[in-house]
């Protein structure tokens, strides 16, 4: 990039766009009816092959448009199908959109919704603030209060019901048994 240049985004309100155009009379599949009908949706580029050649059997025909995205989308239009005695009576043709992308209303930029506008400041969420107990201080064991070795009085020999257990003095050790 060269100093003193600016880069700067362009706001696109047009974009290509393929529609389908259902119920639409047979009489208006020429060049010059797709294109009138179309131009009430956008600027009419191109049928698609199917209907360039007349091989669909429905009444279903599809145009690429220069959609003008900054205006309203219809979802009908009316038209006048002309018939054989010269008059024209209005018929209703439905417009579908294959796709259709995103718009800002706030930006007015295609490719994003509104609530994801980048110029939009989202709002900064205050902190959390979160309670930790602190550890509690155990005062120290004063020497007078520590452990002491107990010694337990034994009989030397018991002797117990079958089942009981038998408690034997060893010299100041102390063991157990089962008598079962």
């Amino acid at each position: 990039m060269e100093p003193g240049m600016a880069l700067r985004k362009h706001s696109h309100t047009q974009v290509l766009v393929w529609i389908k155009l259902r119920h639409l009379p047979v009489e208006l599949w020429t060049d010059d009816g797709l294109s009138t009908v179309a131009s009430d949706v956008g600027k009419p580029l191109y049928p698609d092959s199917i209907t360039k050649t007349c091989t669909r059997l429905t009444s279903l025909v599809c145009v690429c448009v220069m959609l003008d995205y900054s205006g309203t989308l219809p979802k009908h239009l009316v038209v006048l199908n002309p018939m054989e005695d010269g008059s024209e009576v209005p018929c209703r043709v439905d417009v579908e959109y294959e796709w259709i992308p995103l718009k800002c209303t706030t930006c007015r930029a295609l490719g994003h919704s509104t609530a994801n506008c980048p110029t939009i400041k989202k709002p900064i969420k205050p902190p959390v603030k979160v309670f930790v107990q602190k550890p509690m201080e155990v005062p120290p064991i004063p020497p007078n209060r520590r452990w002491e070795e107990v010694v337990a009085e034994f009989p030397t020999s018991r002797k117990g019901n079958p089942g009981e257990d038998v408690v034997e003095d060893n010299g100041g050790r102390t063991s157990c048994s089962s008598n079962s």
